[in-house]
């Protein structure tokens, strides 16, 4: 995926809605966040839209009928697996963003962000960059309880280093790479690695999963 922080981030909307997307369509170009080169009522839409749009960053309603925002990024990550897709979310649906995460998202936000907001995290998100609510990542954890596998024993959590520990936590703060890097004297570079080993070391997903496994192993705290 070409990185789209020099040049228009091209933007796909996918949300059975069609008044959310004339709005949010709106306020993206006045606010020139980013061009919007295609829009889908459901998850199939957005697939065929694939077959011909190449955008930076895909805004994935949760919630849509045919098929659903999950289903869809997992379908869409299968055809191209470098896409950048942010979900939407209204309060509530915490129980699909772990789906999502796993589905090969970078994140989530809600529907109702402010405008400062959405430009972070279709900035970031473009940038391969994981973006994500920290009120919905709290309500996301409340949502999950505790890990199952803590009840049976049957996996030791890893022993992490104060370094680890630090990078994790300013990840779960929705701190970019550079701004880790700024507060942790590291370059960006080095702070990539560690994130890199981390997702191994917890045999997750992605930055947003890895997260979420440090607060449900109550290594961080938001």
């Amino acid at each position: 995926m070409e990185d789209a922080s020099n040049s228009t981030i091209r933007i796909i909307l996918v949300d059975d809605h069609m008044m959310f997307r004339k709005g949010m369509k709106l306020l993206i170009e006045t606010e020139e966040i980013g061009q919007v080169i295609g829009e889908a009522e459901n998850g199939q839409q957005f697939l065929d839209l694939l077959e011909t749009l190449h955008p930076d960053v895909v805004l994935m309603d949760i919630d849509m009928p045919v098929m659903n925002g999950v289903l869809a990024t997992e379908k869409a990550i299968e055809i191209r697996p470098g896409l950048n897709i942010l979900g939407l979310s209204m309060f509530g649906d915490e129980k699909f963003y772990s789906k999502l995460v796993k589905a090969g998202a970078k994140g989530f936000m809600l529907k109702k962000s402010g405008i400062d907001e959405l430009k972070k995290g279709i900035s970031e998100v473009s940038r391969g960059e994981c973006y994500f609510s920290s009120e919905l990542l709290k309500n996301l954890i409340a949502s999950l309880g505790p890990d199952p596998k803590e009840n049976f024993g049957t996996e030791a959590t890893p022993v992490f280093l104060k370094r680890e520990l630090d990078i994790i936590n300013l990840l779960a703060q929705g701190c970019s790479t550079n701004e880790i890097a700024e507060k942790v004297y590291l370059s960006p570079k080095t702070v990539d690695s560690y994130r890199s080993k981390l997702i191994a070391k917890t045999e997750t997903k992605n930055t947003v999963d890895l997260v979420i496994y440090a607060l449900r192993k109550k290594l961080i705290h938001l």
